[in-house]
């Protein structure tokens, strides 16, 4: 089963209330707000990362923050107790989420994949939105049911976004230090 029929099925058997929006496929977080009509900090952007936790053994995180924020990631790294994170690579990404960069939301079916979440997520908007396991279709939530549904481990990796970030695609190709989208 795809993702996004799996995330449907998950939103519906649990009851939870969403809104599915159809629109032209895209990945990039403030191109994607602007055809959903939302703000940028609705959206709950999804980064793989692997996190280094001793020379033998590393964690595979799907780090889940506000779009409009960037993420760093020595505080991942530090929620997990390890030395070190980056981004994983778009094979092991697509591998352990079933969707291309872009499209991954912010819930795992993968047990190699486990979930953080920002704790600033939720705090400025009532509902976030996200592409659902697919570039042209996304979810509207509130952020409460999300967070009630995922109960995840939470912690502070973000910091606002500076003006002049690299592009999604070098972040997405595995630089170091803080990650964020234009």
């Amino acid at each position: 089963m795809e993702v996004h029929d799996q995330l449907r099925a998950l939103l519906d058997e649990q009851g939870i209330t969403y809104k599915l929006l159809q629109h032209a496929a895209e990945g990039r977080s403030e191109a994607v707000a602007a055809i959903r009509g939302t703000a940028v900090g609705q959206g709950a952007k999804a980064l793989v990362c692997r996190v280094k936790i001793s020379s033998t053994k590393r964690a595979n995180v799907l780090a889940v923050f506000p779009a409009d924020r960037q993420a760093k990631l020595d505080a991942i790294a530090e929620a997990y107790g390890g030395k070190k994170a980056s981004l994983a690579s778009r094979d092991l990404a697509r591998e352990l989420t079933g969707c291309e960069i872009g499209a991954i939301p912010p819930f795992s079916f993968n047990a190699e994949l486990e979930l953080l979440v920002d704790s600033t997520l939720g705090q400025r908007y009532e509902e976030i939105v996200f592409n659902a396991g697919r570039l042209d279709s996304s979810i509207l939530m509130r952020a409460d049911d999300y967070l009630r549904l995922v109960t995840p481990k939470t912690a502070s990796f973000t910091s606002e976004q500076a003006v002049d970030d690299a592009d999604e695609e070098t972040a997405d190709a595995g630089s170091a230090g803080s990650v964020g989208t234009p």
